[in-house]
């Protein structure tokens, strides 16, 4: 077998003192704009200020690209959510803990844990 000396390279993170990074071509722009000066300039998708400060948002319409099932079965796993969150809040811990050692005592000496080893 041959293995390449030196020492292992590390993705990401801080470069290394001997290292060399591979210089990235920059993107040019193909075509000028001509700009007219009677014409507003053109306005960029997103969140921009107006003069007076304030934040106005282009608005884009949600589509719901999910079939009708899985937005039943998105209701229905709300709804058992909800359900398992009110069920939750009505007993306290303490009450929780009760509840569950009164099913161990009931359960029969088959479920016992047994002993292992010499002690």
């Amino acid at each position: 077998m041959s293995f390449t000396g030196g020492k292992l390279k590390l993705k990401g993170g801080e470069p290394l003192k001997g290292s060399v990074d591979k210089k990235r071509k920059k993107k040019k722009s193909t075509a000028l704009a001509v700009v007219d000066p009677d014409e507003p300039p053109p306005q960029q998708q997103g969140d921009f200020e107006t003069l007076e400060g304030q934040a106005l948002q282009q608005e884009h319409e949600h589509v719901d690209r999910r079939t009708v099932a899985e937005r039943k079965y998105d209701e229905i796993q709300a709804k058992r959510a909800a359900e398992k969150t009110k069920k939750m809040a009505l007993k306290s811990h303490r009450e929780r803990v009760a509840e569950f050692n009164a099913h161990l005592a009931s359960l029969s000496e088959h479920h016992d844990i047994p002993k292992v080893g010499p002690g």
